[in-house]
């Protein structure tokens, strides 16, 4: 009914207020429950004007605004991810860019919404309207080809006039929220504020290589706790990889966390599933915010012992804070025989 009424006493209001709010709607589901009005007016006029042109505005607009991030940011992280989400934003696939990028930052989101609306706007007036359903990015305007082929060129302008002020004003908000590279890649280790920067870290262990991937749990597997590789020990001891301290000793000591001076956060987990050994042939030489340098031995265990009881050795050394590096390499050789061999390589 409310639709009906807005067709009758004011057709471009529909478009508009789709082209404006429907990043809002898809933040709480609500646009789904528009998509049975946009098929049953298809199937009884033969165009569709309730959820196209609207949702297809907003959505170059989206995808717009997370690739001006992405030339603007100086943070290499930031810019990978608004990259990436900004191309299939334009492909109609807006979710990550917006969770990603345009809904943390705010200023994109803004942007991208009074982008929209001066698209809705002219799209509204211009009644323009689509011949079939399918998605709302770029590969859909072939969909507004039909009839009237005006609907076609409306389209294309409703689109330019979006992007030109979506990109305008995402531009001028960055150079007020987007921060120069000096005070990108910051955190904060030993009470002090510390610049991340690329890092070579070293062996903690020694061993067969394994890539992460191959490892025997999907915890790791998956790199859902971060990038990094694992190692199968040949010996039964591990030493600290870098001068830093200790964040975390498992109260069964088969893991350890550790932060380097340089803001690297690495988690090394000694087998897989060893908690339920409850500490059984582990070893803990230091204490938890200790203070440690590289090549100290932090945890002794009896490697056979271990695997007679049937747990797997694969022990994973992971990368926790990798969302702060560009990207996380590791060695290419398979055999680690000295603890000062390097193992990965943090980008910025």
């Amino acid at each position: 009914m409310g639709f009906d009424f807005l067709g009758s006493h004011g057709a471009w209001v529909v478009i508009f207020i789709i082209a404006t709010f429907w990043p809002i709607l898809v933040m709480f589901g609500l646009h789904h429950s528009i998509v049975p009005l946009s098929l049953a007016q298809i199937t009884t006029l033969g165009y569709e004007n309730i959820i196209g042109p609207g949702a297809m505005i907003s959505n170059i607009s989206q995808g717009v605004a997370a690739l001006i991030v992405s030339w603007r940011t100086k943070d290499t992280v930031s810019k990978q991810i608004s990259t990436t989400s900004g191309i299939t934003g334009l492909m109609g696939i807006t979710e990550a860019a917006l969770y990603g990028v345009n809904l943390p930052k705010k200023y994109p989101l803004v942007a991208a919404m009074i982008g929209s609306a001066a698209g809705g706007v002219y799209a509204g007036v211009m009644e323009v309207s689509r011949y079939a359903t399918g998605s709302s990015g770029l590969p859909a305007i072939p969909l507004y080809i039909g009839e009237n082929i005006w609907n076609f060129y409306n389209i294309l302008i409703a689109l330019l006039i979006t992007t030109v002020i979506t990109a305008v004003l995402t531009y001028f908000l960055t150079l007020k929220y987007e921060k120069e590279t000096s005070e990108q890649n910051k955190v904060t280790t030993n009470d002090k504020i510390i610049t991340l920067k690329n890092t070579v870290i070293t062996s903690p262990i020694k061993g067969e290589m394994i890539p992460l991937k191959d490892v025997q749990d999907a915890a790791f597997s998956t790199e859902s706790m971060g990038k990094g590789i694992a190692i199968e020990p040949s010996e039964g001891k591990v030493v600290a990889p870098f001068d830093g301290k200790i964040v975390s000793l498992f109260p069964k000591k088969h893991a350890i966390g550790l932060l380097s001076d340089d803001g690297v956060e690495i988690l090394i987990h000694i087998g897989l599933n060893t908690v339920k050994l409850n500490g059984k042939y582990f070893e803990a030489h230091v204490e938890e915010g200790q203070r440690i340098t590289k090549g100290q031995t932090l945890i002794t265990f009896d490697l056979e012992k271990i695997r007679e009881e049937g747990y797997v050795t694969q022990t994973p050394v992971i990368v926790t804070n990798t969302y702060s590096y560009a990207d996380v390499l590791t060695n290419n050789s398979s055999t680690v025989t000295d603890f000062n061999n390097e193992l990965l390589v943090l980008i910025v």
